[in-house]
């Protein structure tokens, strides 16, 4: 069993990236405080997911790369935003974890957990699924790959059988 969590802040290390923002999830916690605690990666908290489409594109045009760390129930906050990155040509990337597919207990995450994948497609951004810790690494070295070489906005999705299933009620 490998220990995904570790296995995506390695491969942001690698690959460079000097800024990480985020809205604060479970799913994603050990990773952001992997982020938050390293003295060489900026770790910037956000009140919305929208916001951290803008501070990657600028984060690019200040020589530096980013990733945006989302649930996703934040994908729909970002949807207009999304056409920057395409009409700009800005390599991006985010994680995504799941919620609403999976195993998911709470009503209120399906909508949008049904959605996700579709939506990320329609607006553009090529879209990998990790399921099972051994498939983190690969998939985010492959990410990486195509955001800031092939110069394209990227989703990495952390299936919730790859993070947990949460109960409700």
């Amino acid at each position: 069993m490998t220990d995904w969590p570790k296995d995506i802040y390695d491969v942001l290390k690698e690959a460079g990236i000097a800024q990480v923002s985020y809205v604060p999830d479970a799913g994603q916690a050990r990773l952001i405080e992997m982020c938050d605690t390293d003295n060489e990666i900026r770790a910037i908290p956000l009140a919305t997911e929208l916001e951290g489409i803008g501070i990657a594109a600028g984060a690019w045009l200040g020589g530096q790369r980013a990733a945006l760390l989302m649930q996703s129930s934040g994908v729909g906050n970002c949807i207009n935003a999304f056409t920057l990155l395409k009409n700009c040509r800005f390599p991006f990337l985010c994680v995504v974890s799941m919620r609403g597919e999976f195993g998911e207990g709470n009503p209120w995450q399906m909508p949008m957990g049904q959605a996700t994948g579709k939506l990320l497609e329609i607006m553009g951004l090529v879209v990998y699924w990790a399921r099972r810790p051994e498939d983190v690494r690969p998939t985010m070295e492959a990410a990486i790959q195509i955001a800031f070489s092939a110069m394209n906005p990227v989703a990495v999705v952390l299936s919730q059988q790859l993070i947990g299933a949460k109960t409700y009620g």
